[in-house]
Order: structure tokens, then C-alpha cells, then sequence
């Protein structure tokens, strides 16, 4: 048998050699790039200009920042002190208590030994630090609603309470975020429209939606904002709960991100989405808290304290201001009202509609499998022209006493600015709340109650037992735990199918396939022709799902407006300032953290103080709880690396008698092999030599470009491959990887899946050879299972020094039963086939087909 080298149309006698020739030959392979044209809007096509609004020639280079003073560390004494005051208050979060007992040992220390003063004096005085800080501030500011109907003595409470709002200046943050030179190189200026291929337009950030597109079109109807540039504002509002044990425990922060940044950026947090409101959540008696009255009258206080938030920005959403932007131009910007990212029952008070109903069209309850007529506030305003208040509600599902916050702005129609959910319609929702419900439903209907009982306990310990994976959430006792979160339905759905398989009907399994397929579809960083045909695919699989998301044109991709990254952002905005506080009325300590985490970033900012990565050996060395932390993003252009695996500085040991002469033909293959002859072709004794010291680790990183994962704003990802034969002391684990056998040939047929039983180093002849040993899982099929739509293979051995990214392999079950003390780290050894499990992550379910 003879293997084929496709890119050099080249065959070998042995894998071995094959193996070895693509190793030395094709290693690395970039990923691939697609060749677009661009259609920039004509009109708003964001000319720069000076500080006056006056248009600049062509080519003319940026003004030169008066606030950038690289050597001002006003109102710290210096350099240290500022980035010390950034570690205890950002990074540590270090409580006053302790910070003061740090204090006083330094002071201790420093008496003892003859030295000065500590950096700060107190806590009191590095709070009073930070807080004097000027530059680019948005504080925090408050105002008061109050019920504007008649009032009696006998009114409830609520109507004569004050509701205070606090917010900061939304324009302000608009120009702090557009001048944020942190976003360099990943801000779009000007709306356009990618096409990768004829007839075939790719939809990606959300300047390359139609959405936009069409808004500046709309915009230039009036010749003054020729020139300019668009600046779509995101909004996005959740309540969350911070505590179920302690007084006030519900919060309803707002966010503010600009649609400029690429989606990337936003995920990332880089202050391209910042708390710009906390709502006031008006309370009342139990005898009146589920009156119609009162819903109403939160409802109209919702939508007025939008508006009095937003308002800053109405001015320039007509006549163009001027604004500096990440590049250091300044330019003549018109706002927008743009995507809202909001959960269902926040839709609903959003959109001024009907429990029920749908924000977006005019389909009835009843009809949701199908799209309806589109809502809009022409079509409100026409049917309350003519019909009564009751008729509405049931006709068309609308609230009238609900006036969206949108008819104050230009152009903005709240109906169209929803965006689709994906966490919480699609994933915890249709997920959790419908799919694996049905699941215990079929087994208790067709068995008996101890069998389907047998049945789902299996179904568990198959779920128990998945091998571990970077960033995979371990499920110890399966799917039975009592409170779900995004996090959990999302960490189930990468290993729920193959633990079903032998337990429903085929049928079932290809739905839950077909469910799969879309969501991770749905998340991908950047859409076109083709995804979108695969996803209507999945949905002529799984129809439901047809309603929700046929908006992926309008804001690009929905991966970067989704409401996951307003839930993440309530751990840093509310819910860790939350923590620090006192408990006793949180809700000022948690804007006074808040404003002192911003400026600390826009002064690092201004002073060229960017935020460092953790490099590879404090990656590799940081302390992991569990799989989940093994991941993380990192700066970096993808044009430049694309898949880069460094090593560990942990030495271990290796024990394997062969090894010396797996070195040995290693050297012969790098050094003298040719593409007709390697080492598997000669006697060992025709190999170099070798005696000096090998280093063996325990595990390594690999980077790569994955936007759809946690990534940086470069889009570039890193996880950890693990070789250890005493994970934490309990037992072995050697992870699979994926290694590129041919970039010509698409998906699972141009890579192997290995897996990692030892990684180690050495030098010869000064040169640095960082090599893997690995086990090969041989392909079984040319096409993926018929039910499951994964892929199975089965184990051979041999050498190789070259790898991609770690890949997930789950065990193929059928109709086993597992054993009650089964432990997952068997799993690798004890099954004959696996499945390459696509939906581990976004970038696998990219790459696995």
C-alpha cells in the first residue's frame, strides 16, 4: 500500500514516511484566506478631518494628541505607582482591610531596613488617587422619575415614590470608545459589502450588514453628513440577580457598545462594552404588585429612563460632530440607534407587545413556525388610529400603553433593532427546556418506570465518562443537577449526543444533529452563501427554529451582538463589584468600582500602556481548576501565525524502551531523507546518533486563529494539550490533537486525529527539535456515521512532530452499558472506536466535516 502526498502529488512506501515528508515539507499550514472585493457606501464614506470638521487632503497623517504625555503620571507620583494602584484595585481586587494590613507591614519593613515610604498611605488615600483621575472620565451621574398621573392620599406607594436612575453620559463613552487606540485595526469606518465570490456575499461584523448598509443610505439623503462616518450605538439590558440570601439582590444594568468595533473586540471586553446604566426596579405591595396598573406604569418607566439615558447622543444623530477615532484622526460622526441585545421577556417590554407574541413580525402565537408581516411603529400608529385599545392587544398583540424609547430618536424602530437571542432562545431554552425534557419523556413513555430510570442513569455515566478536553466542562454526575445556567446547556450540548445514541431512535438522534448543526452555525464569526445554506439546511431539518433566525443579514453575524456577552460582562460590571461592597445599599459601590476600573483602562490607554497577554510559560504554569480554564485568547494577526504549539518549561519523565531509536530515525527523517527514501526504509544503524539530554514535558500550547471561540481582537486562540501520566495526582491523561495531512482536501479527509503520549525536546547539532510521540486513531470510514454525523476511528502507533490543535474524541457506545465505577480517564483505552467530536467547539465544528 502506498500513501499519497497530495500537495506535491508525491507517494510514500510507509505512513511513517509520509508523515515525516509533510512534516518537514508542508508543516503549519496557514489558514486558508479568502480573496473578497468590497463595496465601501459612497455617501457616508468617513473622510478624516481636523478639529474644526474641515475635510483633510488625502493622505494627510493624524494631529498629534495633546493627551497623549507618556511621561504624565498625574495624580500618581510615577509609573509604579499607577501600575500598582492597577493591580490590588483591578486585577487582585484586593479588600481595604487587607490592603491596609499590606500597608503596614510594607511601612514595618521599610522602618526596620532604613527605607522610605510605601507607595500609598492607606487605601482611603489610593482610592482618592484614582478617583481624581481626569482624563477621559464618563462619571456617574443620577436623576429621578417620578409617576406623572393624578396622585390621592390613597394612592399606592409606588405611585408616589422617586425611582432614581443612574447613568453615565452616553456621548461621553461614545467619544472615550471611538478614541480607544486599542481598537486600531479592528474598527470599520465606513458600511460595506463583502463579496467572496460571485454572487456571494459574506456577512461578518456589523458594519457588513444590510442593516447598516441601508441606514447610511438613508442618512445621505441629507447632503450635510456626506463624509461623514456612522457609529450605530448597541444597547443591551438584562437584569441579574447578585445574591438569593442578602436585601437587594436584583440589578438591571445597561450596556453600551459601539457597532464599529469588530465582534471580536466586543467578546472580548476590551472597554467595547461598558455599563452606561443601572435602572431603577420599582417595587410594590403584594395586593398590587401583579396589577395591570402597575406593570403598565414599570413598563413606561423603563422606556422613559432610555430614553433620558440616550438622549446625549440625539443631537449628533442629524448634523454631524466631530470625534477622534482609534487611528488618531479626528472625524465627523453621525450616531445611530442600533442593534438591542436583549433575552425574551426583556423583548417584550422592549417592543411594547403581548406575552407571547413575537417582537419582531405579526404572527400569532400560533403561527411561529412561519414568519408574519415585519412590526414597525408605522404599523402601531395605524391600527391605534383606528381601532380600540382591547382589539389591538388581541388582534395584533399590542400594548399601547407602552411607548418604545425608540420614537424619540431619528430613524430608529425598536422592531427591527431586536436582535436574535441565541443564549437564551436557542441554547437554554430550546436546549434544556424542550430537547433533553423530550428525551426523559420518550424513555418514561415507552418503558417502565425502574427501566427508563435504568436508561437515563446510563445516559449519564456515558456523559460522565467523555474524556477530558481544553475548555470542555466536566458533568461528574451526567445531566442530573438541579439549577441549569447558559454555561451548563451550552457545556452539554458538546457531549449529549453520542450518549443518547442506542437509548432513543435514530431519528431523534439526526433532530438532536440537526439542532446541533445550527447552533454552532449560528455562532460562527462570519457568515455567507454558503453557511447560510447550510443553516437553512439544518433548519429544513428542525424547522422550529426558522423565526428566530432569519435576521443574520440585517446585523451580520449574530456572534458579536449576542446577549452571552451582556451575562458575561454582569460578572465584572455588577456582580464582582457587588462582592466588594459592604452589602449595605451596593448599588453606589458598585458605580464607584465601576467608574474607577474605567479610567484606570482609559488613562493605561492614553499612556500607551497596553494590556499584556499572558505569554506561553505563565499560560502553561498559571494554576487551572478545571478543563474550563485551559483555554484563553491572545493578541495577535492571524496573517502571521496560524497554528503555533510551543511548549511547557515543567520538566517530567518518559519511559518507553523504544524511544532512543525513535530519535534516532526522527534525526535521519529531518536531517537525510528524501522523498523516495526515509527512515523506515533503512537499518537503525544507518541513523545518526544520539546521546545528549532530551527534556520531556508535561504539556504545551497551541495557538490559532478561532474568532469564534474566546479570542482576541485579532481573533487568535490558545489551549493547553496535556501529556501527563499523573494528572493531578489521580490518574493519566494524554490528549488528542489534530494534525493537517493535506490543506487540499476539505475537513475530516486532509487531517488525522493523534493522540499525545509523551511531548518532549532536544538539540542536535545547535539546532532545537520539539517533537511529540503519538498514538494514530486510523480513519474507520470515508464519511461520518449515518446517525450521529461524527466521525469514528480506530488505533494504530506511530512518530510525529507536528501538531494543529487539540481535538475531542468520545467513545462510540451504541448499545453499551457503562460500568456504576467507570472513570472517563478509561475511556481513550478501553473503547475500539470513537467519535471526533465536532461540537467540542466552534472552530472543531469549522474544521470537522
Amino acid at each position: 500500500m502506498h500513501y499519497l502526498c497530495r500537495p506535491c502529488n508525491r507517494s510514500f512506501a510507509s505512513r511513517t514516511g509520509l508523515s515525516l515528508h509533510y512534516s518537514r515539507s508542508h508543516s503549519h499550514p496557514k489558514p486558508k484566506t479568502t480573496h473578497s472585493t468590497f463595496r465601501f457606501h459612497p455617501r457616508l464614506n468617513a473622510r478624516p478631518c481636523n478639529i474644526y470638521g474641515d475635510f483633510l487632503p488625502a493622505g494627510s497623517p493624524p494631529s498629534v494628541s495633546e493627551e497623549a504625555l507618556p511621561d504624565d503620571w498625574t495624580p500618581f507620583n510615577d509609573r509604579p505607582s499607577f501600575e500598582f494602584a492597577e493591580l490590588m484595585f483591578k486585577k487582585v481586587q484586593m479588600s481595604g482591610g487587607n490592603f491596609d494590613s499590606l500597608l503596614q507591614i510594607w511601612t514595618a519593613h521599610n522602618i526596620i531596613n532604613n527605607g522610605g515610604q510605601p507607595i500609598f498611605e492607606s487605601t482611603e488615600d489610593m482610592y482618592a488617587t484614582i478617583d481624581s483621575i481626569q482624563h477621559g472620565d464618563a462619571p456617574w451621574e443620577t436623576f429621578t422619575v417620578r409617576y406623572g398621573g393624578p396622585l390621592t392620599p390613597d394612592s399606592p406607594s409606588w405611585k408616589r415614590a422617586e425611582y432614581h436612575v443612574h447613568c453615565r453620559n452616553t456621548r461621553t463613552v461614545a467619544h472615550n470608545m471611538l478614541a480607544n487606540k486599542d481598537f486600531h485595526n479592528h474598527f470599520d469606518y465606513v458600511p460595506f459589502q463583502e463579496y467572496t465570490a460571485p454572487d456571494t456575499t459574506q456577512f461578518s461584523n456589523v458594519m457588513s450588514g444590510q442593516w447598516a448598509y441601508t441606514q447610511a443610505t438613508r442618512i445621505a439623503s441629507d447632503p450635510q453628513t456626506h463624509g461623514s462616518m456612522l457609529v450605530p450605538v448597541i444597547l443591551g439590558a438584562d437584569k441579574t440577580t447578585v445574591s438569593v440570601a442578602t436585601g437587594q439582590n436584583d440589578f438591571h444594568p445597561v450596556y453600551m457598545s459601539l457597532a464599529n468595533p469588530h465582534n471580536s473586540v466586543r467578546r472580548a471586553h476590551r472597554d467595547a462594552l461598558l455599563p452606561v446604566a443601572f435602572l431603577s426596579i420599582p417595587k410594590a405591595n403584594r395586593e398590587e404588585d401583579d396589577t395591570a396598573e402597575f406593570r403598565t406604569f414599570r413598563k413606561q418607566l423603563y422606556h422613559a429612563s432610555l430614553a433620558k439615558i440616550m438622549m446625549p447622543l440625539k443631537p449628533a444623530m442629524t448634523i454631524p460632530e466631530v470625534a477622534r477615532c482609534p487611528d488618531g484622526h479626528f472625524w465627523r460622526v453621525i450616531y445611530e440607534l442600533g442593534p438591542f441585545i436583549a433575552n425574551y421577556p426583556e423583548q417584550v417590554i422592549l417592543a411594547g407587545i403581548v406575552q407571547g407574541w413575537c417582537p419582531k413580525c405579526r404572527a400569532t402565537p400560533e403561527q411561529l413556525d412561519k414568519a408574519g408581516k415585519p412590526r414597525s411603529h408605522a404599523h402601531t400608529n395605524f391600527v391605534n388610529a383606528r381601532f380600540d385599545d382591547d382589539t389591538v392587544w388581541t388582534a395584533w398583540g399590542i400594548d399601547l400603553n407602552v411607548q418604545p424609547f425608540t420614537v424619540h430618536f431619528p430613524r430608529a424602530d425598536i422592531h427591527e433593532l431586536i436582535t436574535p437571542d441565541l443564549l437564551h432562545q436557542l441554547i437554554k431554552g430550546t436546549f434544556k427546556d424542550h430537547l433533553v425534557s423530550w428525551v426523559e419523556q420518550y424513555l418514561q413513555t415507552v418503558h417502565s418506570k425502574a427501566e427508563a430510570q435504568r436508561h437515563m442513569d446510563d445516559i449519564d455515566r456515558r456523559i460522565a465518562a467523555v474524556p477530558a478536553f481544553p475548555g470542555l466542562r466536566r458533568f461528574p454526575e451526567g445531566r442530573n443537577f438541579k439549577q441549569w445556567t447558559g454555561n451548563d446547556s451550552k457545556a452539554l450540548m458538546k457531549v449529549y449526543l453520542p450518549a443518547i445514541e442506542g437509548h432513543v431512535p435514530n431519528d431523534m438522534v439526526r433532530c438532536f444533529a440537526a439542532y446541533l448543526d445550527f447552533c454552532y452555525l449560528a455562532r460562527r464569526s462570519s457568515h455567507d452563501t454558503q453557511t447560510l445554506t447550510a443553516m437553512q439546511e439544518a433548519l429544513d431539518r428542525f424547522h422550529q427554529f426558522r423565526v428566530i433566525f432569519e435576521q443574520e443579514e440585517l446585523f451580520g453575524s449574530p456572534n458579536g451582538i449576542c446577549s452571552s456577552i451582556t451575562e458575561s460582562k454582569h460578572i465584572r460590571a455588577v456582580k464582582e463589584p457587588w462582592r466588594r461592597s459592604s452589602k449595605n445599599n451596593p448599588l453606589l459601590q458598585i458605580l464607584r468600582t465601576n467608574q474607577r476600573m474605567l479610567i484606570g483602562s482609559v488613562v493605561a490607554d492614553a499612556l500607551g500602556i497596553v494590556p499584556e497577554d499572558l505569554d506561553n510559560e505563565s499560560f502553561l504554569s498559571q494554576a487551572i481548576q478545571d478543563e474550563e480554564d485551559e483555554v484563553g485568547d491572545v493578541d495577535g494577526d492571524p496573517s502571521e501565525v496560524s497554528y503555533d504549539v510551543q511548549v511547557s518549561k515543567k520538566p517530567g519523565k518518559l519511559d518507553l524502551p523504544e524511544f532512543p531509536e525513535l530519535i534516532q530515525r526522527f534525526l535521519y527523517d529531518q536531517l537525510y531523507a528524501t522523498d523516495n527514501i526515509s527512515s523506515a526504509d533503512v537499518h537503525i544503524s544507518e541513523c545518526p546518533t544520539f546521546s545528549s539530554r532530551i527534556a520531556v514535558y508535561r504539556s504545551a500550547s497551541s495557538t490559532f486563529y478561532a474568532p469564534s471561540e474566546l479570542s482576541g481582537g485579532g481573533g487568535m486562540h490558545r489551549e493547553m494539550i496535556r501529556s501527563n501520566p499523573f494528572w493531578r495526582n489521580e490518574y493519566a491523561r494524554f490528549d488528542t490533537v489534530l494534525i493537517s495531512t493535506d490543506p487540499s482536501c476539505a475537513g475530516m479527509c486532509g487531517i488525522a486525529v493523534v493522540r499525545v503520549v509523551g511531548i518532549f525536546a532536544f538539540t542536535y547539532d545547535d539546532v532545537h527539535y520539539p517533537c511529540a510521540l503519538v498514538e494514530w486513531f486510523e480513519l474507520e470510514s470515508k464519511q461520518p456515521d449515518a446517525v450521529t454525523g461524527l466521525w469514528q476511528r480506530v488505533v494504530t502507533l506511530i512518530h510525529l512532530d507536528s501538531i494543529v490543535r487539540a481535538v475531542h474524541l468520545i467513545g462510540v457506545y451504541h448499545a453499551t452499558l457503562i460500568p456504576t465505577d467507570f472513570h472517563f480517564s478509561y475511556t481513550l483505552d478501553v473503547f475500539d472506536a470513537f467519535y471526533v467530536n465536532k461540537y467540542a467547539d466552534y472552530h472543531s465544528h469549522e474544521c470537522i466535516y
